[in-house]
Formats: structure tokens, C-alpha cells, sequence
């Protein structure tokens, strides 16, 4: 099997991964290919937490008996048991020939001993095919792992002069359908949304995700920071399907720590200027999600972030250009902080 060969099959369980990537947070999103003869005899993904992993729905696919094969996956294979037995057991017991995973499990409990319980079964191992793409599509949780945080992302919706609504507080809607049909997956891919009672009391937000065949059981945490104590209850995101969290105190480094105690991967963050502000200030924000519109509500409209002026060109807040596409009739621009 040559490296291109290698490449394919391993892209081929990335794309496998990404079908469970509303469904199976907290856990990292993996998928597996098996290999025999150049021939794909099995495929997985691991779709919910508590289900079957990647490798053993695909051992359970397999058309040809596994023994021999070459198995593919998209992160390193469970070693410890959770709720679901330990994949390596299976893999050993199916007497495959080699198993070629992605990316190294960020947990530095399990990180890298699949390793010699693979080797010592007299089973070749190989990883680091395509990491950046395994690891790109698992940012949350590996930046939990490592971190004890969720990543955070902000979604704004903005016109070209970067404002987010008129001075009167109007902006519905300064960006396309389109756009606000995007929102909704990056709200299913988050494990919470969170923002702040000024955007709860003025806009009265659901902020759920409305997609079809989009299980009301798979719904993010919502998260409300109301430190004044304004928010009374009757708001409609406190009477949806799913939970809504009432925090009293500022976002700090803490309370994520905490969000990560609570196996929070991924955490979006959807609201007005100040807490976009407070958060930009504080070093929180791990990327932002702009989608922009191609119109300008002059100088007059509110900012998308509320802050203290900057002296000096060498204070900026600098992150650096991830993605750039056009959603509809809007640039959707995604950038991050230069050390994530």
C-alpha cells in the first residue's frame, strides 16, 4: 500500500468522523476505515457518547473477517474503559496486521499507550497521517484536554464598516438567509452557547438549534451571564427543549476551567458588544466567526466591540485568517489567535 493510498483511507475516516459531529460530544469525533486487499471490508464513526467507537461499529460492518487488515482511524484507539469497553481490546482480538491512527489522544492519561499494548500484540503502528486535519476537526476537545477549557468561538453578524446594528439597537437583518442558516450548524457543533442578559432581556433569543432531524436531546447547554441579577425567568431561552445555565459572575479564566470540568469541548459565544469586549480584552476569545455583509450603517451604529481605546498600534488585538468564502450573499471570515 503506498502513501497516497495511506492518505486516502485516512481521509476517508476524517470524513466518516464528521457524521457524528453533532451527536457525540462531549467525546471527540472519530472514524475508522479497514483495509484488506486494497479492498474497504468495514467503516464506523462513532455517533453518540455511550455508543459503539469508530472501530468497533466498523469491526461490526466488516464484509470479510477482519484478521490481516489494515485499520485506519482518525485518533488513537481507547485504551481504558469508560462507558464502551476499550477498542484496543477488539483490534487485538480480531488479529488485525496494523493500525495507522491520525492523532495521538490529547489526554496525557492515555496519550500514546495504544502504542506498545498494539506492538507488544505483534501488531505494526503507525500515526501522524493527516494530524492537523484530525486535530482541526477535534479542536474542542483537544484544547479541553490540554487546556481544561473549551475553545471559544465568537459569531458575529456585521455589516462591512464592522457594526452590528443601528444606533437604535435595530439589526434584524443586517446579514443574509444563508448566513443564518450557517449559525445553526455552529451552534449543533458546540457542547454550550453562552451570552449575556442584555441580549436575552433586549432580543429575547432562543439561541437553540432549529435543524431538521436535529434530536432535542443533542441540544447545547445555554449559558447566561446575568452578574446583575436582571434576568427574571420568563424569558423564552429559560423554557426551551434542553438546559439553560444562570451564572451570577463574570466570565474568567475560572469559570471556563470550569465549563471544562463539565466537558464543555466547544463553547459559542453569541452576543452584544460588551461581553464580545470583555472577552477580547480578557484573552478568551479562540476565534472569531464574522459573517459580514456587503452594506455600511455608518458611524453612528454600534461596534462589534465595546472597549477601552487603544494608545498604540502595538496593543491591536491580531488573530490570524483561517478561512475566508462566501455564504450567500455575505464573506463568512474565520480567524484565530496566533497561538492556538
Amino acid at each position: 500500500m503506498n502513501q497516497l493510498q495511506k492518505e486516502e483511507y485516512m481521509q476517508r475516516a476524517i470524513e466518516l468522523a464528521k457524521n457524528g459531529i453533532h451527536s457525540c460530544k462531549p467525546n471527540p469525533r472519530v472514524g475508522c476505515v479497514i483495509v484488506k486487499n486494497d479492498i474497504v471490508i468495514g467503516e464506523g464513526w462513532h455517533k453518540k457518547t455511550g455508543g459503539d467507537h469508530a472501530e468497533i461499529m466498523a469491526l461490526k460492518s466488516c464484509e470479510d473477517s477482519p484478521e490481516g487488515s489494515s485499520v485506519f482511524v482518525s485518533l488513537e484507539p481507547c485504551t481504558h474503559k469508560g462507558r464502551t469497553p476499550p477498542c484496543i481490546d477488539s483490534l487485538i482480538n480480531a488479529k488485525v496486521s496494523s493500525v495507522i491512527f491520525s492523532s495521538m489522544d490529547p489526554n496525557p492519561k492515555v496519550s500514546g499507550k495504544s502504542i506498545k499494548l498494539l506492538e507488544t500484540a505483534g501488531i505494526e503502528v503507525s500515526h501522524g497521517l493527516l494530524e492537523e486535519d484530525s486535530q482541526e476537526l477535534n479542536i474542542g476537545f483537544f484544547n479541553r484536554m490540554r487546556a481544561n477549557k473549551p475553545f471559544v468561538r465568537s459569531k458575529i453578524g456585521s455589516s462591512l464598516d464592522g457594526k452590528i446594528a443601528l444606533h437604535n439597537g435595530e439589526s434584524k437583518w443586517i446579514t443574509s438567509e444563508e448566513s443564518r442558516k450557517d449559525v445553526q450548524n455552529l451552534r449543533a457543533r458546540s457542547c454550550a452557547i453562552m451570552t449575556s442578559n442584555q441580549t436575552v432581556l433586549r432580543d429575547d433569543p432562543s439561541l437553540n438549534v432549529r435543524l431538521d432531524n436535529f434530536s432535542s436531546d443533542d441540544q447545547p447547554l445555554r449559558i447566561v451571564i446575568d452578574s446583575t441579577g436582571k434576568c427574571g425567568g420568563n424569558e423564552k431561552i429559560f423554557h426551551l427543549p434542553g438546559e439553560t445555565l444562570l451564572h451570577h459572575h463574570r466570565v474568567d479564566q475560572s469559570f471556563l476551567e470550569h465549563l471544562g470540568s463539565m466537558e464543555i469541548n466547544d463553547l459559542l459565544v453569541e452576543s452584544g458588544p460588551r461581553m464580545n469586549g470583555a472577552l477580547l480584552e480578557s484573552g478568551l476569545i479562540d476565534e472569531l466567526i464574522i459573517y459580514m455583509s456587503p452594506c455600511i450603517l455608518g458611524k453612528d451604529a454600534i461596534d462589534m466591540f465595546a472597549f477601552p481605546a487603544i494608545e498604540k498600534l502595538s496593543d491591536r488585538y491580531s488573530f490570524v485568517i483561517r478561512d475566508l468564502k462566501t455564504i450567500g450573499t455575505d464573506m463568512k471570515l474565520t480567524l484565530r489567535k496566533n497561538n492556538v
